[in-house]
């Protein structure tokens, strides 16, 4: 009698940790993904634009005020 409950119980315990071990793994590949980190750039038709933070290599250098203003083509009428 006391083999057969050894025997359930294992049974029962077996179960119970594949069954929470493939609930964590199933979370882990179906769960949510991260939020993309979009960032606000201005486009060369003077536009913004949002792009992908991901996307961006960074050469560390930012330009002047002179350099923007004439790389903008398409320059918004001032109201």
């Amino acid at each position: 009698m006391q083999d057969v409950k050894k025997k359930t119980s294992r049974k029962k315990f077996l179960i119970w940790t594949t069954a929470i071990v493939s609930s964590f793994t199933a979370f882990r590949i179906f769960g949510a993904k991260p939020k993309k980190q979009m960032v606000r750039m201005l486009a060369e038709d003077g536009s913004l634009v949002e792009i992908d933070s991901s996307l961006l290599v960074s050469n560390g250098k930012k330009i002047t005020d002179k350099e923007l203003q004439s790389w903008v083509k398409n320059k918004p009428a001032n109201k």
